[in-house]
């Protein structure tokens, strides 16, 4: 969380008073519970667990980490969609959980080039559900099979997946270089994809509106934050117990916790510290945000989706090796009917005409390396 967007909410309110005569060094810090898988597979584990330890780091819609996998079978891995971990009402179609099962797959491919593995990947492998079905969470989504192979070629951005962030935190103010965007725009797309990035003020500045507009329609719709609201981990001891979700922690949040100024019910109520400041929050990486970026397919089929993870997450590793912030920007691509005439002038702005459909919108930037976000262990997304 911005930290001084929140003071700024707060004004002179006595917590501030509070917080700053009695500093609290190491207060509510992240459980290192929470992240210890951003440390890299324990020793010893067997390949598959192996691989799926990487898979897990993969980003996600509102990191509900919606992953499931069967490995009853020897050399085989079955994907399914936790049916628990999807977002009804800002994800009503479950096209961003998809896109997650995609990052997954992707994340899997390249640690098992790194074990020596070469996997196939099958993409619903029980029939693909039509693209508004909500069938996703029945059906396997894709099924891995593994085979040694002495000749595969390691992937040089496995080293980045420890490394990769979403970093929602605004940017500095510059644009992303030529080289950099270069870089970007020569990754490999998959069959039906096609990109494009937006790297000067006057490109930038209406997409940017786009996303303003977006977030504050999500925050004013009720049963949309509400969605959010529930996710919140607020404090150490939530974010240990649910590593996964919308984490708020440190000193800040422990004050405002302490005082009952951040709460569930106080964050869904209009003109309290907690409502104001969400939005002083988005609005400051809105604000923060001089370049961006969007991947689009030329048909909205389930595999497009799909794909469009395994592509935007190599993007984010590519970006990470580059020293290049990002941060998706899914609000004005959420599906939902209050949403439907901001995502039409965006859409329209892009050119973009159906059945072309933009899967992910996106902030590049630069800034600081900022911490991971809490990850379930990998034990937590076997069946059986």
């Amino acid at each position: 969380m911005n930290r001084r967007k929140f003071i700024k909410t707060m004004g002179g309110s006595g917590i501030i008073l509070a917080a700053s005569g009695f500093t609290l060094t190491g207060c509510d810090e992240m459980p290192e519970s929470a992240i210890a898988p951003w440390n890299g597979p324990a020793e010893g584990l067997p390949d598959r667990e192996w691989m799926l330890s990487h898979a897990i780091l993969a980003p996600n819609p509102h990191n509900r980490q919606p992953w499931l996998v069967d490995l009853s079978k020897p050399d085989e891995i079955t994907l399914f969609v936790d049916a628990e971990r999807l977002l009804p009402h800002t994800d009503p179609f479950g096209r961003q959980v998809l896109i997650g099962q995609g990052t997954f797959l992707e994340l899997l491919d390249i640690a098992a080039r790194e074990k020596g593995y070469e996997a196939t990947i099958t993409l619903f492998p029980d029939g693909e559900p039509a693209p508004q079905s909500l069938e996703i969470a029945s059906l396997p989504v894709a099924r891995i099979e593994l085979v040694k192979n002495s000749r595969i070629r390691k992937d040089p951005l496995f080293a980045e997946i420890l490394n990769r962030r979403s970093n929602k935190e605004p940017y500095e103010e510059k644009y992303l270089s030529d080289d950099h965007r270069a870089w970007l725009e020569n990754a490999p797309l998959m069959d039906g994809q096609f990109a494009g990035f937006a790297t000067e003020e006057k490109s930038v500045a209406p997409l940017r509106e786009f996303a303003r507009l977006a977030v504050l329609k999500e925050i004013e719709t009720p049963r949309t934050l509400l969605e959010s609201v529930e996710l919140l981990r607020i404090g150490a001891e939530e974010i240990a117990q649910n590593p996964d979700g919308i984490d708020l922690n440190g000193p800040l949040f422990w004050w405002l916790k302490r005082f009952g100024l951040m709460t569930r019910e106080k964050s869904m109520t209009p003109g309290t510290i907690a409502y104001k400041g969400g939005i002083d929050y988005a609005m400051g990486w809105v604000d923060g945000t001089y370049s961006m970026g969007w991947l689009a397919t030329a048909e909205n089929f389930r595999s497009a989706q799909v794909n469009t993870g395994r592509t935007y997450v190599r993007l984010n590793l590519m970006a990470a090796k580059a020293g290049i912030a990002m941060h998706p920007v899914s609000q004005v691509l959420q599906e939902y009917p209050e949403m439907h005439d901001i995502q039409a002038a965006f859409l329209d702005h892009l050119g973009i005409t159906a059945p072309q459909t933009v899967q992910m919108f996106y902030r590049l930037g630069y800034n600081s390396v900022v911490s991971p976000s809490p990850r379930r262990k990998m034990p937590d997304i076997l069946i059986g």
